[in-house]
């Protein structure tokens, strides 16, 4: 009986990792959006990424990002402080700190990551157990087709390479712990919230 609750005491005081990856237009940060502002029961966090930006607007150092310089991103990238990062532009780095996700779990966070999904196996392989990896689908690249036009956000020739990169990164699907397909979107969310409260509970 002790063993069980203090178990249950150390795993509530301490956070765990929720990975969700999904080609662009899939609706999954509609999802995670919507269980982190409908869900606060859950403590979920986003994971704070690093970054070799400058600070847009209001953005606080610590808050939205961590603002690093270009030598101090590469200089942790040669000391593999990074779970994954991301060269966007030449110079241009996001990425995740070890170190960030260990305070962030530390508070209790359940920490939250919207990752490509090279960086969400990336995630998974390093934590294993601790991490819930979870692939929002759509229902066909059809229906992607049919909703990037409908965003009408992005030029004809966009959308094809949208649609291409969307292709081969539903090739990792069977890499994740779920596949979630997200044709009815509050389905979708249901069946996210049950597995996430699912592995919270373990």
């Amino acid at each position: 009986m002790t063993d069980i609750s203090q178990h249950q005491q150390s795993a509530a005081e301490r956070g765990r990792l929720l990975i969700f990856s999904a080609p662009s237009g899939s609706g999954k940060s509609t999802i995670v959006g919507w269980l982190m502002r409908e869900h606060p029961e859950l403590r979920l966090a986003f994971s704070v990424s690093a970054t070799t930006r400058a600070p847009r607007g209001t953005e606080r150092n610590g808050v939205e990002y961590l603002f690093l310089s270009e030598d101090e991103f590469r200089q942790k990238i040669a000391a593999n402080e990074f779970l994954e990062y991301e060269e966007v532009y030449p110079g241009r780095f996001y990425g995740t700190l070890k170190s960030q996700v260990e305070t962030q779990t530390d508070r209790g966070e359940n920490v939250v990551f919207d990752v490509d999904v090279k960086g969400g196996c990336n995630i998974k392989q390093h934590y294993g157990d601790r991490a819930l990896s979870i692939f929002v689908q759509p229902p066909s690249v059809e229906e992607l087709r049919r909703r990037l036009v409908g965003r009408a956000t992005d030029a004809p020739e966009v959308i094809e390479q949208r649609l291409a990169k969307a292709s081969y990164e539903l090739t990792f699907a069977d890499k994740f712990d779920h596949i979630v397909v997200n044709d009815d979107l509050a389905t979708a969310e249901a069946e996210t919230l049950r597995l996430v409260e699912d592995f919270l509970k373990r």
